[in-house]
């Protein structure tokens, strides 16, 4: 990030709140914010274990992470 708005500075960011609008968000009629939050907090779970991804190679965010820790851990 160069501080500059740049718009490849929060491109990830930007791309997750797309996919929480258009998968959650949009497709909900909440009653109230604590059923909104209820709502994302699923989604943001579902997001990170059970949706793969395919900038990822078709893991999970969680099975990206972990598989490239545990080499890390043997090697520690």
């Amino acid at each position: 990030m160069d501080g500059k708005g740049a718009w490849r500075d929060n491109v990830f960011v930007e791309r997750l709140w797309r996919s929480i609008k258009y998968e959650e968000v949009y497709l909900h009629a909440y009653k109230s914010v604590s059923e909104a939050r209820a709502g994302i907090g699923r989604y943001l779970s579902f997001y990170n274990t059970r949706r793969p991804h395919s900038s990822l190679d078709r893991q999970t965010p969680d099975q990206a992470y972990f598989n490239a820790l545990a080499p890390m851990m043997v090697a520690a």
